[in-house]
């Protein structure tokens, strides 16, 4: 998979360099920071009562209707209520939608989300879409490592899109390690109206490439399926998904399934070095599927969250996109003897 794969700019539709954003270090009120802004624009603000979320949460929305921007709420219904009492009439200009946030939505459909309303607001004659997103609370170790994924990819692979988005943290509900990946993640950081750009913000891929993974248990166990050295993709592909009737009772997931084992095993193959391999396991709810190929110059930790060649799905290049969409987490691991990628999911 990795001798061949595209370049990171192919892959995302994007150089995978963020735009600088225009503000100061010292901090400025909100209309400095939006003031010729083209791209991606994306913030964070942390908050510990609803006190502090009004503060910081009112002014970026009257602004937002103020201008004419497509303003989009992505929240708890308690926030939206919230939020729209405390507005009052002016909340009537408001939209809602909990689909761009990665809580029952997967990455690559809220980033496809973002962008269908993206361009709903250029169309309409805004010239910017809005949006004010709480990030969702999540306690599995791996889902809290995807909403931190989600909220680093973003700033690359929707780097081109004309959007500002405020993410709200409630310290009451979430993590400590979601609530500190803030700072890691938006590089302006927002306190009441104002916004400061932030220094400890890092780089999505490099950021992304260093967090922790941790294996779920079931992998210290024996696997189901074991391929080594498979003789071909038809034989890999038969063997793993062969396995699927009798662990998967959902009919539109076992089809979700297959497709995903296979559109990763075919780019083992198409784009990596062989001998490839493959294990299934299969442990109460969980089901993982790993898959290896030889190659070791692929090191791209943003595949995968756009299609590789942008939305002319023509052009092809979706594999680890449709596995993104299909599997509830996607691990790239590139190393010295070889580059796997781990499916794993939840069985309904």
């Amino acid at each position: 998979m990795a001798a061949q794969e595209p370049s990171r700019g192919q892959l995302n539709g994007t150089t995978g360099e963020h735009p600088p954003v225009p503000v100061p270090a010292s901090g400025s009120a909100l209309d400095p920071v939006l003031e010729g802004a083209g791209g991606f624009r994306h913030g964070a603000a942390v908050f510990g009562s609803d006190a502090e979320l009004v503060d910081v949460a009112l002014s970026y929305l009257e602004e937002g209707l103020r201008t004419g921007d497509l303003t989009v709420l992505s929240c708890t219904q308690e926030t939206e209520e919230l939020l729209r009492r405390e507005l009052g009439a002016g909340a009537r200009g408001l939209e809602s939608d909990p689909g761009l946030i990665p809580q029952d939505t997967r990455p690559p459909d809220v980033f496809t989300h973002l962008r269908q309303y993206a361009h709903r607001a250029t169309q309409g004659g805004t010239s910017r879409l809005r949006v004010l997103a709480e990030v969702p609370a999540a306690r599995d170790p791996l889902q809290v490592r995807e909403v931190i994924r989600v909220e680093a990819a973003v700033n690359s692979v929707m780097a081109d899109l004309p959007v500002t988005n405020l993410c709200v943290y409630d310290s009451r509900r979430l993590s400590p390690d979601l609530v500190a990946s803030a700072r890691d993640t938006h590089p302006v950081l927002a306190t009441g109206a104002t916004w400061a750009a932030n220094e400890a913000y890092s780089d999505p891929a490099s950021y992304i490439r260093a967090l922790p993974s941790p294996r779920p248990s079931e992998e210290s166990l024996a696997p189901i399926v074991v391929v080594d050295d498979a003789p071909s993709l038809p034989d890999l592909r038969h063997r793993l998904i062969g396995a699927l009737p009798a662990l998967v009772r959902d009919e539109v997931q076992l089809e979700d399934l297959r497709l995903g084992i296979s559109e990763v095993a075919a780019n083992a193959f198409r784009h990596g070095k062989r001998p490839v391999s493959g294990r299934l396991w299969s442990v109460g709810r969980e089901v993982i599927c790993t898959i290896t190929d030889s190659g070791t110059t692929f090191d791209n930790p943003l595949a995968g969250f756009i299609p590789a060649h942008g939305f002319d799905l023509g052009r092809g290049g979706m594999g680890l996109w449709l596995a993104r969409k299909l599997f509830d987490h996607v691990d790239l691991f590139p190393g010295p003897t070889g580059f796997t990628v781990r499916l794993s999911t939840t069985l309904r």
